[in-house]
């Protein structure tokens, strides 16, 4: 009986390692977007792609589509490309063909209430007003117990629009910054996946502390 159970057990681990992670930036299709605040996101799934060699010439599911592995974990990601804000029915059907638990799936998206270039990691939450959020919650059945990793654009200048202030380019100087972002973004997936994420948390949500003690 202990070795059935043992073999019960470890047969579930081996299931859980092989379920596959989603990994979902969100944007604005096409070349009128690229590189604009709103798509920093999308920005993060090619930063991801790029480092791990995981090809993104596939469209499946609405979004720009590719599959591959981080360490020996299988990894989905994807670029929704039904406009933000019906990003959820890209998300949502993913979710559902694979049968992906919440809890691997990791949504990333850019946040006007974080300072510029700042990461936040967080287990789950509501959508913040954030419309491409919104429509990924409606879509997962109203289910908000998804790791999402935010990226601060910061707050638009004087009295400027929201909505014009998400869709401008960034500045030469910003660029830099955010590249650097980027990256330690990355080392944060990687940690996500590979030791949890508590660990991960630790790693990013702190970084902002310590920048600002020094």
């Amino acid at each position: 009986m202990a070795a059935e159970a043992a073999a019960s057990i470890t047969t579930e681990a081996t299931k859980k390692k092989n379920e596959p992670w989603l990994i979902v930036g969100l944007g604005n299709p096409g070349k009128k977007y690229a590189g604009t605040r709103h798509n920093v996101g999308f920005e993060m799934v090619d930063a991801i792609a790029e480092a791990e060699g995981i090809s993104m010439t596939s469209v499946s599911f609405k979004a720009i589509f590719g599959k591959g592995y981080i360490g020996d974990l299988p990894v989905i990601l994807a670029k929704p490309q039904t406009f933000m804000n019906s990003s959820g029915e890209s998300v949502g059907a993913i979710v559902s063909y694979y049968k992906i638990p919440l809890k691997q799936v990791l949504v990333i998206f850019d946040d006007l209430d974080l300072p510029f270039a700042k990461l936040r990691l967080l287990p789950k939450g509501g959508h913040g007003g954030h419309n491409g959020m919104k429509s990924v919650i409606n879509h997962l059945k109203g289910n908000n117990g998804f790791p999402r990793l935010r990226i601060g654009i910061g707050r638009p200048p004087g009295k400027m629009d929201p909505v014009g202030f998400v869709l401008r380019p960034f500045t030469k100087q910003e660029r830099e910054e955010l590249d650097f972002t980027l990256q330690h973004g990355l080392e944060a997936v990687r940690i996500l996946l590979l030791e949890g994420f508590d660990k991960s948390a630790t790693v990013v949500n702190s970084a902002k502390k310590i920048e600002q003690i020094g």
